[in-house]
């Protein structure tokens, strides 16, 4: 299935696709200066990066603060703004990276696509509590490390979506010797042994 066809299966309009057009011409001027994705994924930037965060958006509705920690290309937390720009416009959106030169790069791909969206140049621990309604990261830590960051950030009824891949359970069993949370999963459309983790109520053992 391509790329293409992914975002038909998720309903994506017209309008949104001619946005993601904009943001995979902005990336692919940029990558070879920072080295946003891999250049063995840049050919596969349908599928494995842009229809892979659109499905992360789609594990919940409404928002009032999307919270992306760790946002480097803007998987998914550039691509859930660009979603939200039709579907959620009252949602906002707020990507934390620490690498000032991927900033710059979150900044001028948003302002080229039309988005607003609200760049934290900072360590994720550095920045103040965001109490986000969701909060996303993609390929940043295992997930005991990203639990110590939903604590910190996340509003205590908000859900925390990290996609993982085929370890998951493993990650899952050591998190939970660390912390208590609950916990369902939803299976990725993009990589048959991929879920997205849907985590809410952390707490330290």
């Amino acid at each position: 299935m391509s790329g293409k066809q992914f975002l038909e299966r998720l309903h994506v309009s017209r309008e949104t696709i001619e946005r993601l057009e904009i943001f995979e011409s902005v990336i692919r001027k940029w990558n070879p200066t920072i080295n946003l994705v891999s250049k063995s994924s840049l050919d596969q930037l349908w599928t494995r990066h842009i229809a892979d965060s659109i499905q992360v958006f789609r594990c919940t509705t409404s928002p009032r603060h999307w919270v992306d920690i760790g946002s480097g290309g803007g998987f998914p937390g550039l691509i859930v703004a660009l979603m939200a720009a039709e579907e959620a416009p009252d949602m906002k959106v707020t990507l934390i990276e620490s690498d000032q030169r991927k900033s710059a790069f979150l900044r001028n791909a948003a302002r080229e696509c039309g988005v607003p969206i609200s760049v934290l140049s900072k360590r994720i621990e550095q920045v103040d509590r965001q109490s986000a309604d969701v909060l996303s990261a993609r390929a940043l830590a295992d997930l005991s490390e990203l639990l110590g960051f939903a604590e910190r950030h996340l509003a205590e009824d908000g859900v925390a979506l990290f996609p993982k891949g085929g370890s998951w359970k493993k990650e899952v069993d050591n998190a939970r010797e660390q912390w208590r949370f609950a916990l369902e999963t939803a299976k990725s459309l993009t990589e048959p042994e991929a879920v997205i983790l849907k985590i809410r109520g952390v707490e330290r053992v």
